[in-house]
């Protein structure tokens, strides 16, 4: 039998992870047998912790905790030769803040099914986006990204919400967030290319460079994306005035984004964006650097238990 790793963020959903962990463990030795537990203590442990359970030789990496641990540990698994990887499959129980993905991909949200839904083992590909950006101290990194990397708003959304409380959970914690930054934070001026067929510069509030479906806590920015197509979609929320940006908040949760006469969608496989201005990104919910920006997709790079 292959060797299994959880991987377990305590401080996910505000602290929930560590105090459901007890219930998950057991469901899961009941369900899956043995297997090898890592806790994070701090943010880039969920990396370290992905690429040693796969150099042991763990061929099921399950994570518990968030979007933001699940990047961790889908980063962690990159690390490996694509011929090592291949043979690793990821497994999700979503219980973090956000867990916009499992919106997008077939992973139940209960964690007493999702642990049902890790032992039965339905796999499939997933695409990735490997994007190469800039961190805080001005040196060149890159990371992978499972959901959307977004740039603008978005970016000082997921600085906001990832420096106070998550207890009143994720839809407050994301909307507030929102509303204080729309007033502090402002429009930018920002120069997007997509593949070799589209350039253009732009005064946004946000852009979104989409493999799934949802970011933000529930905002449905990309419905069209789709994890397995081998292209991103792009949501562009251009130059919207204030009461127009009010007034249009209830089509970032309904589907119907594309209804807002000022976002633009684009499509493709190489995405690249640049600025005069500080501009910060929400990478899988965390907040790791700012532009310029040249993202990669990486079709079916990646297995994982969903439904379907």
């Amino acid at each position: 039998m292959s060797k299994i790793a959880f991987i377990v963020n305590p401080h996910a959903g505000n602290g929930s992870t560590g105090s459901n962990w007890p219930a998950i463990e057991t469901l899961a030795k009941d369900r899956l047998g043995p297997f090898e537990t890592y806790m994070t203590v701090r943010p880039g442990d969920a990396i370290m912790f992905a690429k040693d359970a796969v150099a042991t030789e763990a061929r099921l990496v399950v994570c518990v905790g968030g979007d933001g641990t699940l990047n961790e540990i889908v980063n962690g698994i990159m690390m490996h030769e694509e011929s090592v990887r291949s043979d690793v499959t990821l497994g999700f129980v979503p219980d973090g803040t956000g867990c916009d993905f499992v919106r997008t991909v077939s992973i139940p949200a209960d964690l007493e099914h999702a642990i049902d839904l890790i032992a039965a083992g339905p796999v499939r590909n997933i695409d990735l986006g490997k994007l190469s950006f800039r961190d805080h101290h001005g040196n060149d990194c890159f990371r992978y990204f499972h959901n959307i990397t977004s740039f603008g708003l978005g970016g000082e959304v997921a600085r906001r919400v990832n420096n106070t409380t998550k207890a009143f959970g994720p839809f407050i914690s994301f909307i507030w967030a929102t509303l204080i930054s729309i007033f502090l934070y402002g429009k930018k001026r920002i120069r997007i290319r997509v593949d070799k067929d589209f350039e253009q510069e732009f005064f946004v509030w946000n852009v979104a460079v989409a493999n799934g479906q949802y970011h933000g806590g529930g905002m449905w920015v990309a419905p069209g994306a789709s994890v397995d197509d081998g292209l991103f979609n792009v949501t562009v929320i251009g130059d919207l005035t204030i009461p127009e940006v009010f007034s249009s908040l209830p089509k970032l949760y309904n589907g119907r984004i594309n209804d807002i006469s000022k976002v633009v969608t684009l499509a493709g496989e190489k995405i690249e964006a640049l600025s005069d201005q500080r501009v910060l990104l929400d990478v899988d919910g965390e907040q790791p650097g700012t532009l310029p920006i040249v993202i990669n997709m990486l079709p079916g790079a990646l297995k994982i238990i969903t439904n379907g």
